[in-house]
């Protein structure tokens, strides 16, 4: 048979969409636009593989047949109405995963978030006078009896509430950095770049690796505002180092009648060191050493959805909540409610340490850790026979550019395949229906049980399974 007849004896889009509904595993409900497009889109494509093909065999490769382009319309529908954002299982021992959503919300966070979004509520009501309220009251009392903070504002992410700070405190004026603070973090977001688009103008201080208190003294004018301490983030400056303390940086703002603005970042309520991690700065203690104003994400060490909180003097605040910034910025009603929610988890800081995913995540036991890792490789072993799964010692890390140099001692499953080279193991884990992304270490995937929870064990085994009898590997790997 020539092309002209494998052309000819396609089916009509009409057809094929017959053939599709007579089908039972589409279902009915199915919309006949989805359908009609899908139906065209297969046919495009075969007619292009058959006007491609070099010789008879590569043409009877191509497939024509009714229920086998039936199953192609079936798949591409079911490709089209598959939802972008989807569930994954992290399996790469970075908590705070910012690819992957950084912190997971508790229970509880849920619960109210769920609540929020299938109610109404009194978002910006006061149901004691039955006048409209402000959505930072169910927010602000809770923030400032945690932290000491004389008042709150809560924004939408950490970026907003240092561009708002400036805006509102700084514009046109000067605010005075050390050289090396002047970061630039996850999606190319560089603090210069923040500052002028607040318009107020930047006064870079000391070296990359020192800055003393005297830098900042020489540098201040006239038309200084602030001093802005930001946290490093993702790097740290080591070796010969110095920089100004917050308490030492504050006495100078105060001297001066300027404003010091501790840009903490992760947003550490809790002594970490207590619990067996890296020190990192807490919000309470930066208020206490005299900081004017502090903020911080909501998502990283606080352990809860996206926002940007900012807590210090009063006048300082309401001059922010003023700025016309103020309301493009805000927080939705829905973080709202889950940060509310991970918030009051923190009047009981035992509690916290447990309940909140990201900080149980951090803290948790290696044995308990180890016997996760035992239980899956002794699964995996026992379903697949191309892939092999050892127990091994590694490191996680916290992720979301919090504490950056940190290790956490940690089991993994690492993995092999007699028929998949590593990068294709991980692609193909990576396609499965339930997602799990995962790092390769030494040629082999590492599922690091850290980030991993008990009841997506036997996802995993599944899906490796289904590797292993090469429904889950693209051809040619």
């Amino acid at each position: 048979m020539e092309k002209k007849d494998y052309l000819r004896n396609l089916s009509s889009v009409n057809d094929l969409i017959q053939a599709v509904y007579r089908n039972r595993s589409l279902g009915k409900g199915m919309p006949r636009e989805l359908v009609t497009e899908a139906s065209r889109t297969v046919l495009g494509g075969v007619r292009e593989a058959i006007l491609a093909a070099r010789d008879e065999m590569s043409l009877q490769e191509i497939k024509t047949g009714t229920d086998e382009l039936v199953s192609l319309v079936e798949k591409e529908v079911e490709e089209r109405t598959k939802t972008s954002l989807r569930r994954v299982i992290n399996a790469t021992g970075v908590v705070i995963h910012t690819n992957l959503g950084r912190s997971v919300l508790s229970p509880e966070a849920v619960q109210a978030l769920t609540a929020a979004a299938s109610y109404y509520d009194n978002l910006e009501l006061d149901l004691e006078t039955g006048s409209r309220g402000s959505r930072q009251m169910h927010l602000k009392k809770l923030l400032c009896e945690l932290t000491g903070a004389e008042a709150a504002l809560v924004v939408n992410n950490n970026a907003a509430a240092v561009l708002l700070a400036l805006a509102a405190l700084a514009r046109h004026k000067e605010v005075i950095v050390s050289r090396g603070q002047l970061v630039e973090i996850g999606g190319s977001f560089r603090l210069p770049d923040i500052m002028a688009e607040s318009g107020a103008r930047l006064i870079e201080v000391g070296s990359t690796n020192k800055t003393y208190l005297d830098d900042y003294r020489t540098a201040i004018s006239t038309e200084t505002a602030m001093f802005l301490r930001a946290h490093t983030s993702n790097y740290r400056i080591v070796g010969f180092t110095s920089e100004v303390a917050v308490k030492e940086l504050a006495g100078l703002a105060d001297e001066y009648g300027l404003i010091l603005l501790d840009d903490l970042g992760s947003g550490a309520f809790l002594d970490l060191e207590e619990y067996g991690m890296a020190r990192e700065p807490t919000i309470k203690s930066s208020l206490e050493d005299g900081a004017h104003l502090v903020c911080f994400s909501g998502d990283k060490l606080l352990g809860g959805p996206q926002a940007g909180i900012v807590l210090g003097r009063e006048d300082l605040i309401e001059a922010m909540a003023r700025h016309p910034l103020s309301r493009a910025l805000r927080i939705d009603k829905l973080n709202l409610a889950a940060l509310e929610a991970t918030l009051r988890q923190y009047l009981d800081a035992e509690s916290a340490s447990e309940k909140i995913p990201t900080l149980a995540m951090l803290a948790a036991d290696p044995e308990a850790l180890k016997k996760r890792a035992r239980g899956l490789a002794k699964k995996i072993t026992s379903e697949t026979t191309s892939i092999t799964a050892d127990v091994a010692g590694d490191v996680s890390r916290a992720g979301g550019g919090s504490l950056p140099l940190a290790e956490f001692p940690t089991s993994v499953v690492a993995l092999a395949s007699s028929e998949l080279n590593a990068s294709a193991l991980q692609r193909a884990l990576r396609n499965a229906d339930l997602p799990i992304i995962t790092r390769v270490k030494d040629d082999r995937v590492i599922l690091d049980m850290r980030t991993v929870r008990d009841d997506e064990v036997v996802l995993i085994a599944e899906a490796l399974r289904i590797i292993d009898a090469g429904g889950g590997a693209e051809e040619g790997e």
